[in-house]
């Protein structure tokens, strides 16, 4: 199966390859993509200049991909992955124990795979993360956040078997005007949506917050989990 990736970027990347990346993204070093062309077009033009649009074709036949949203992992898992990658405020000793705890018991080892599919981890949206580990968001916000909110998907090539399996079409310009604008748009609308649950999860009694989690030696297969997920 063939599949049309999309990379938005500053400059044209026709040969990407896998020491481009940064170790602290989301997902460890990697090529991200999204396989929404407008919002690749939205991440060229983040820096509030003209970008590029960059387009690819990847094979994924014998790929060994990582769905963090094919409904058998839980935000939980998605926030073990991003603290071993990306650097948390951990202000309180309750922040650096769920840490430790949710690594070691929702963590996974991406590095089995060649793929990883998720959500990605924008500034606006990393805010929610921080905020269910220092215990000042339950479960239930943070996990509608990630399933109402707009932050889109990526999709990041994490081994060079994927980028043997990746093909550059072309590349074309997103102009700042047009693209800009939404991106900006999309933040400030995840920071509101961000309030407005730190407000209203006052009122879920029976969510779980990290503390919970921490006392109660809550794990990846603990039903409490799926409750509050799909109510």
């Amino acid at each position: 199966m063939k599949r049309v990736l999309y990379h938005g970027s500053d400059h044209i990347v026709g040969m990407p390859s896998l020491t481009m990346g940064s170790l602290s993204n989301d997902y460890g070093r990697g090529f991200y993509c999204t396989e929404i062309e407008s919002m690749a077009c939205e991440w060229a033009c983040k820096k509030q200049t003209n970008g590029f649009v960059n387009r690819y074709e990847l094979g994924e036949e014998d790929l060994r991909i990582l769905d963090l949203a094919d409904g058998n992992h839980t935000v939980l898992n998605w926030i073990a992955v991003l603290l071993k990658n990306r650097s948390f405020k951990l202000n309180s000793p309750i922040a650096q124990d769920a840490r430790d705890y949710l690594v070691k018991n929702f963590g996974i080892d991406t590095h089995r795979y060649d793929l990883i599919k998720g959500y990605r981890a924008d500034d606006s949206y990393f805010q929610y993360a921080e905020s269910f580990v220092s215990n000042t968001l339950p479960l239930r916000s943070l996990n509608r956040a990630l399933m109402l909110g707009k932050l889109g998907m990526q999709t990041a090539l994490v081994s060079k078997k994927a980028f043997d399996k990746l093909s550059f079409i072309d590349a074309y310009q997103a102009d700042v005007s047009t693209w800009f604008p939404r991106f900006n748009d999309r933040d400030t609308e995840a920071r509101k949506a961000y309030k407005d649950e730190v407000a209203n999860s006052r009122t879920y009694r029976d969510d779980i917050y990290m503390l919970d989690i921490l006392r109660e030696g809550i794990r990846n297969d603990d039903p409490r989990i799926q409750r509050i997920i799909l109510k």
